[in-house]
């Protein structure tokens, strides 16, 4: 066993977090024919990974450092650990969120942290919220907690690989989602390359799976930031540095691939997971698992209930089942009664319907969400029956106005 093993092996029997249930899933397991393990690291105080990075860095700050208070910044997990770090060892902390980080994070955060942290929220995406708190850490003498460019972090992370270890042995493959990378990079260096490493990232930020690809680090602009806790545009040289080593593969998937997986989680195993905590989930299907041992690693639970809708909208559209659109409804009695009995199918259902406004005295746009399974027959029957309409897809401008 190589001393970075034994080191991990020492502070996960040591440091103050809780050594999460590593679940073989039956469903899953029967589904692939393999054994599939779920390390439910959303069981964790803070329902995420995080803290164990956080806590093992900040505990190990001389008196001195920890005198001087803390910072850091986060997309929420990562300010979790943080906060409940500092409320636990009574340290004063700034804690930098983005501006957009989900208001179920944001209370979490003060309820871990009490009294000891003060909450600042800068920027429109994670990487001008860090630079903000490396300022302020520079300009107020702070120490900085990075979310995971830092070896201590990547160590606490790394204590998920001794816990894997110690109760099923080496399995086959772990299947981790990447953000900055820290995660993924402590999991990998316990294991080296004694067993496959599969990281999963959105497709709406690979900045790990673009740096890999072009041999350097590579800025990547978020599309989106549905992924919260995995939308990182820069990663760090560090982490780069060990997963261009030992990860196997990288795998970019959709946020419809994304909420297929959370619901399924919900659904099937009463599983509440962030977008984040169920990429491992979305790739079961994309990779070689029969007759395998296979860890996917559940990083985090913090998921706003109040997101649901939107998850499952995302959903259906992913499935191609839901559809929008703006028709021109003449102005005269009967029109909608011709459009419900005309247009839709018998198992459709409209699922939106906003008047929006009239274009002269004859003719009114309605907006139309309509949930189909043969969308063809639906293109077929405004055509015949001479509906005007435009089908609004979700990367038109008009979509993002309007839905």
């Amino acid at each position: 066993m190589t001393s970075f093993c034994t080191r991990i092996n020492q502070i996960s029997k040591n440091l103050s977090f809780l050594k999460t249930p590593l679940k073989k899933n039956i469903r899953l397991s029967e589904k692939f024919n393999a054994e599939i393990f779920i390390k439910r690291e959303d069981l964790q105080e803070s329902r995420s990974f995080k803290i164990r990075g956080a806590y093992h860095k900040i505990h190990n700050l001389s008196n001195n450092q920890k005198n001087q208070g803390i910072s850091c910044a986060s997309a929420g997990n990562h300010a979790q650990g943080v906060a409940y770090t500092c409320s636990k060892l009574k340290i004063k902390g700034d804690i930098f969120l983005p501006e957009n980080t989900p208001g179920q994070k944001i209370n979490r955060i003060k309820y871990f942290s009490g009294k000891y942290c003060k909450i600042h929220l800068y920027g429109q995406n994670f990487d001008e919220c860090l630079n903000k708190s490396l300022e302020y850490s520079k300009n107020n003498n702070k120490i900085f907690i990075h979310p995971y460019n830092d070896l201590d972090i990547i160590s606490g992370q790394a204590t998920i690989a001794s816990e894997i270890k110690y109760e099923i042995g080496t399995p086959d493959i772990i299947i981790s989602t990447i953000g900055g990378g820290g995660l993924i990079s402590g999991i990998a260096k316990y294991f080296k390359n004694s067993c496959q490493i599969i990281g999963v990232e959105p497709v709406a930020c690979p900045s790990m799976y673009n740096s890999i690809h072009n041999n350097k680090i590579t800025y990547t602009k978020p599309d989106n930031n549905f992924v919260d806790g995995a939308t990182v545009p820069i990663i760090g040289d560090i982490t780069f540095d060990i997963c261009k080593k030992y990860v196997n593969k990288i795998y970019p998937v959709s946020n419809g691939e994304i909420c297929e997986e959370m619901l399924n989680l919900y659904k099937n195993d009463g599983i509440i997971a962030e977008p984040a905590g169920s990429m491992p989930f979305t790739i079961l299907d994309k990779i070689d698992i029969k007759n395998k041992k296979v860890v996917c690693i559940l990083s985090g639970g913090n998921n706003d209930i109040t997101r649901y809708p939107e998850i499952i909208d995302t959903y259906l559209r992913y499935k191609n089942l839901k559809h929008y659109f703006i028709i021109e409804f003449t102005q005269k009695p009967g029109e909608l009664k011709k459009f419900v009995s005309n247009i839709l199918n018998k198992n459709d259902d409209i699922v939106r319907f906003e008047y929006l406004k009239k274009t002269n005295k004859d003719i009114g746009k309605a907006l139309v969400g309509i949930q189909s399974s043969n969308i063809e027959n639906i293109y077929n029957n405004l055509s015949s029956h001479n509906f005007n309409y435009i089908k609004i897809n979700e990367n038109d401008i008009l979509y993002q106005y309007l839905i």
